[in-house]
């Protein structure tokens, strides 16, 4: 993607950028995002808008930023446009804000749609803005991955009447793939063959203590098999598994017979392992955008973390 691999270099500078929106004398905001003009060699400045004198507090100030972002961008200028350098880091630096957890829902919508009302009206900003919200919030492997932000653009792009019915129909599906096995909610069900040929379905699996932790995995993935290795490694892990109170059941997903094969003697004694002869990519009952994805899950399959970070499900464990 010729827009993550630019920005996967350039972006992480950008995080403390929201620290530079300052007021100046004249109640100005700064322009503290700059980027060269690929096209020229002049410097181009992010336009923000003019704050307000009347709003003072630092909340009033930053709602209005975000309500407004975008409103002194020309989504018109091409050139501007494609300067992914620049609109690349002013995405950035008005996603951080939003991903703020004291930002109200409202204002979260607000400042979405203040981007999405702005580019949704020329037809190649659209379809630059568009790829680059999904490289930017629904890659895993980039620090900027941000599902619920992901969420509200869906919703709003969705209620766009400048998109057809074949593109709504492809965000809708993802939109609702993501709502899928959610926080809080029963784990969707799905049937797997065991090494031994039984079968079995998630929600008749028997689990020990009261937390199941569930790997999706690919073998041939280079990045599943260092955490697969972390994890085989993990002397806390196998101890819970040992004393019965963590249930690790890893599920290979791709329809390779021979690599399911070659991959059950290599698993930890004590796993439960299994294939689920493609059911849950063909059903598309879990969204699996990165191997390996973990889910841990109560002993009535209630979802406790959703494709986490295997650091995460180690705190979550008390490990």
């Amino acid at each position: 993607m010729d827009i993550s691999k630019t920005l996967s270099i350039i972006l992480m500078m950008t995080l403390s950028v929201s620290c530079g929106l300052q007021g100046n004398k004249e109640g100005k905001t700064q322009d503290t995002v700059a980027a060269p003009d690929n096209a020229g060699g002049n410097v181009d400045r992010f336009p923000y808008p003019d704050i307000p004198l009347m709003l003072s507090s630092p909340d009033e100030r930053k709602a209005y930023l975000l309500r407004h972002y975008w409103d002194e961008f020309d989504f018109a200028d091409t050139t501007l446009v494609n300067n992914r350098e620049l609109i690349g880091k002013a995405f950035v630096n008005c996603i951080s804000m939003l991903a703020d957890e004291t930002i109200s829902t409202e204002l979260v919508r607000d400042g979405i749609d203040n981007f999405c009302s702005a580019m949704e009206k020329h037809e190649h900003a659209r379809m630059v803005c568009m790829r680059m919200v999904d490289d930017l919030l629904y890659d895993v492997n980039l620090p900027f991955y941000n599902e619920s932000l992901y969420a509200v653009y869906l919703e709003r792009m969705l209620e766009s009447d400048r998109l057809d019915n074949t593109r709504k129909g492809t965000l809708k599906f993802r939109l609702d793939l993501m709502r899928r096995n959610s926080p809080g909610s029963i784990a969707a069900d799905f049937r797997y063959r065991m090494p031994d040929g039984r079968a079995r379905t998630l929600l008749g699996t028997p689990v020990s203590g009261n937390r199941l932790l569930l790997v999706f995995f690919d073998p041939e993935c280079h990045s599943c098999k260092d955490i697969m290795m972390q994890m085989i490694e993990d002397r806390d892990l196998s101890r819970a598994v040992a004393e019965g109170k963590l249930t690790v059941m890893a599920v290979y997903t791709e329809g390779n017979e021979e690599v399911w094969k070659r991959t059950c003697s290599s698993m930890p004694e004590g796993w439960i392992v299994g294939n689920d002869g493609m059911s849950i990519n063909e059903g598309a009952l879990y969204d699996l955008k990165a191997m390996p994805s973990l889910y841990l899950l109560d002993k009535g399959k209630k979802v406790i973390l959703k494709d986490a970070p295997y650091a995460e499900v180690r705190r979550n464990l008390g490990f």
